[in-house]
């Protein structure tokens, strides 16, 4: 089945919820306002539509392919993507001074979405290169960034993120990968890197490595982790290509899923050392790491949130199609198409309200980035910068969650024919799983909300999330409605469940951790619940103000009906969470090693 990109939603998150009119009124956004997003979204759905979504089947069938130290990626990917960088959209929101367009995030993030929801093996690529870009900006000094930011915002180049190692997974204290300094201010960097997205391939010219190292003599554990740039090639003095670097790819995995995506084992050093760049300071490269882990955490929830709607589209079209069984009410004598029973709306139903409810916080998320880099005001710099960060972990560690549930919904719609890989159902499941896995794992975000985001400052940011929902909740018990009503009454229950866990992590994060980390992942769950369901009833406010004015009722309506199932069957879901988060620590460790 073709997509088509949900253009009409995304600008009514766009345009409702995260304002972006108050967006184009930022410094550097003068001409980012609503024509500008609509335009940028639709020129971005004709793309997506017409080239990176039909290889998406190809690519799962005809995965990319290693031989000789040599990637060739899925046919017709190549092409695909130098169209995309020609379109201009791997600059989208990078800045105008290296070639960039210099579009806001909440732009930025719907046409990330779309690439994504077309082709998630494709759109792997420019993710990772987005991520160089943004620790370049942040970090690099000036020659690194005269050398390689122009190329990789135009997409001409593509970059990597290089931490993991066989003996370290997830522990980046345990990185062994070494830099040796020499007199011209270079490195030799000497190592193996595993896990490595497009870290070898042939759709761009060259590639650019950012490698976590050791200095010789630094210190143990994270403190003593650089940041290096080691290109595929190195660059002459006049920004041509020189000779080809000593960092190669040894083999590319096997996988269950994203097939066309080459994920590398890199070299680095096997004849005489690889030459590396040093990213700002010694010992300051995790600091700078995190900013390309923020920007792909970021991203990645918006991937789950893609692949979502993906597995959604295709399950509506087939309950449409597929005729089977009588109508349990009668209505009707003779079989009819699967969305007419109960079981199947409902499971429709579930697909739609998860993906839109992530889908708007994501959005509102992006927002508060930029104004968290944009602001002239330096106190809501800081404002927004506390609410994006908290909800980073929310975005890809629920958005994630959430599209494992949506697209096995989507296998269970088309029956056994969904087991069945050619109707193509099975690809979104199997792709969708990596992406609870990469870029921190969900416990990995969960004990970030838990230690970072809520420990450290004692729930004052979460509670100050919970009264701005406290006003929604106001605004919604104002308008009277049955439907609003409803859904404040939902929504305070689960702000309350959510500042009672709240309280209990902050009380108890030192004093028993081991209680507190056993639900961290429910506690993540909770607020993510919580927080997609804000913005859900911020729709439904939103949908029934424009009712009256003749705007689009049938997408109206249906926003209205989203929103109360969400309320109804997913926001309820916060209760029991907070009641496993309290007082069910004892039984997560009560049994003994050896017992398992």
């Amino acid at each position: 089945m073709s997509y088509t990109a949900p253009v009409k939603d995304m600008l009514f998150a766009i345009e409702h919820l995260a304002g972006i009119e108050q967006v184009a009124q930022l410094p550097g956004f003068e001409d980012a306002g609503l024509d500008t997003a609509q335009a940028v979204l639709e020129e971005c759905a004709k793309f997506n539509e017409g080239v990176v979504a039909p290889l998406n089947w190809e690519g799962d069938q005809n995965p990319s392919t290693f031989q000789a130290g040599v990637v060739t990626t899925t046919p017709g990917f190549k092409e695909a993507f130098k169209q995309y960088a020609e379109g201009g959209w791997q600059g989208l929101q990078h800045p105008a001074d290296f070639g960039g367009q210099g579009l806001p995030k909440t732009i930025g993030a719907a046409c990330i979405e779309m690439c994504n929801s077309a082709n998630l093996s494709f759109a792997l690529c420019p993710l990772l290169t987005d991520g160089a870009i943004e620790a370049l900006l942040t970090a690099g000094s000036d020659a690194l960034k005269a050398v390689y930011l122009e190329k990789l915002v135009s997409g001409q180049w593509t970059g990597t993120m290089n931490l993991t190692e066989p003996q370290a997974g997830s522990d980046l204290a345990a990185v062994r990968t070494k830099a040796d300094p020499q007199g011209d201010g270079s490195y030799k960097v000497f190592g193996t890197k595993i896990f490595i997205t497009y870290g070898e391939h042939d759709m761009a010219e060259n590639i650019v490595h950012l490698v976590l190292a050791r200095v010789a003599g630094a210190p143990e554990g994270v403190k003593g982790i650089s940041l290096f740039v080691v290109p595929k090639f190195l660059v002459n003095a006049d920004g041509t290509l020189g000779a080809r670097n000593d960092a190669h790819c040894v083999s590319i995995e096997h996988k269950l899923g994203i097939k066309a995506s080459p994920t590398a084992v890199l070299q680095f050093g096997d004849h005489g050392g690889a030459t590396g760049y040093l990213v700002g300071e010694e010992n300051r490269g995790l600091e700078y790491m995190f900013i390309m882990m923020n920007a792909a955490r970021y991203a990645v929830g918006v991937q789950g949130i893609a692949i979502a709607e993906r597995a959604y589209q295709k399950a509506v079209g087939y309950a449409k199609d597929r005729t089977q069984s009588r109508p349990v009410d009668g209505s009707v004598k003779a079989s009819v198409a699967i969305i007419h029973h109960p079981d199947v709306r409902r499971m429709l139903m579930t697909m739609r309200a998860y993906t839109e409810g992530c889908r708007a916080m994501a959005t509102v998320a992006a927002a508060a980035y930029d104004a968290a880099h944009h602001h002239p005001d330096a106190a809501e710099r800081q404002r927004s910068m506390a609410f994006y960060e908290f909800l980073v972990p929310l975005v890809k560690g629920y958005s994630t969650e959430m599209s494992q549930e949506v697209t096995s919904l989507g296998v269970q719609v088309h029956g056994g024919m969904g087991f069945i890989e050619e109707t193509g159902a099975a690809q979104h499941y199997r792709d969708a799983k990596i992406l609870t896995i990469y870029e921190g794992t969900t416990a990995i975000q969960a004990n970030d909300l838990v230690g970072r985001k809520t420990a450290r400052d004692g729930g004052a940011t979460a509670k100050v999330l919970a009264a701005e929902i406290e006003k929604t909740q106001a605004l919604l018990l104002a308008n009277g409605s049955p439907a609003a009503q409803g859904m404040a009454q939902r929504l305070d229950d689960a702000r309350q469940a959510f500042l009672e866990v709240v309280d209990f992590v902050a009380h108890s994060a030192k004093a028993n951790p081991n209680a507190v980390y056993a639900g961290s992942v429910p506690y993540l769950m909770l607020a993510g619940n919580l927080v997609a369901g804000w913005q859900m009833a911020r729709a439904l406010l939103v949908a029934q103000t424009l009712l009256p004015q003749g705007q689009d009722q049938a997408f109206l309506h249906a926003k209205i009906a989203t929103a109360q199932f969400y309320a109804d069957h997913i926001l309820v879901k916060t209760g029991a969470l907070r009641d496993s988060i309290v007082g069910g620590a004892e039984s997560v460790m009560a049994l003994p090693v050896d017992a398992f």
